[in-house]
């Protein structure tokens, strides 16, 4: 009798567990929806289709982040960018990267950090290294300024893949097999007119 009343207490638990899933789930398809559409607003992949030029589509996005960050570069500025070859045979999808050196100020060093990583497409910061300086100099200007930082990072992004070609092709036709070459003895004979027995 027990161990009746607990299968039924046990039933009933699973099919209270069902229920409360079952109710959830158009929330839950709501939720989908909303996270589908917000990828689609922010793409994961450069746009650029070769490393080549991702990684002039990577410098001119940091550019326009550290001119919008500092205008007229006069609290940050680039001083060094170089693209970096690397090989991750661990990774599924191709890997473009810019090495960066910048000098800035707090601020704007926050603000263009920030402006890379949230903007889109999707772009990661990987490496980062701060020094804080006492005196530095800015490119353009001819003293030098007071603090500032001297940061080293690297600046990543993906390239998407690219569409499979079509892989089921029309079958050529096979080519003619080699017709076998015939020895002389395998020849045919001509028929000849004598030794013909016509017979009425």
């Amino acid at each position: 009798m027990m161990d009746t009343e607990d299968r039924i207490a046990g039933l009933q638990a699973r099919e209270l567990r069902v229920r409360t899933q079952l109710a959830q789930a158009p929330a839950v398809e709501r939720r989908l929806v909303q996270v589908r559409q917000a990828l689609r607003g922010r793409p994961g992949f450069l746009p650029e289709a070769t490393p080549e030029l991702a990684t002039a589509g990577l410098v001119q996005r940091l550019e326009a982040v550290v001119a919008q960050a500092s205008p007229g570069n006069r609290s940050c500025a680039i001083t060094n960018r170089s693209p970096l070859s690397e090989q991750r045979p661990a990774e599924r999808f191709v890997r473009v990267t810019v090495q960066v050196r910048l000098r800035c100020g707090t601020g704007e060093l926050a603000s263009a950090l920030h402006a890379l990583e949230s903007g889109s497409p999707r772009v990661f910061v990987e490496n980062l290294n701060i020094l804080a300086q006492r005196y530095f100099y800015m490119p353009g200007q001819g003293k030098a300024q007071s603090g500032g930082l001297d940061v080293s990072f690297d600046l990543y992004g993906y390239i998407a893949p690219r569409a499979p070609g079509r892989t089921a092709r029309a079958a050529a036709p096979p080519p003619p097999q080699a017709q076998p070459e015939l020895q002389p003895e395998d020849a045919p004979q001509p028929m000849t007119g004598g030794n013909v027995d016509a017979t009425e």
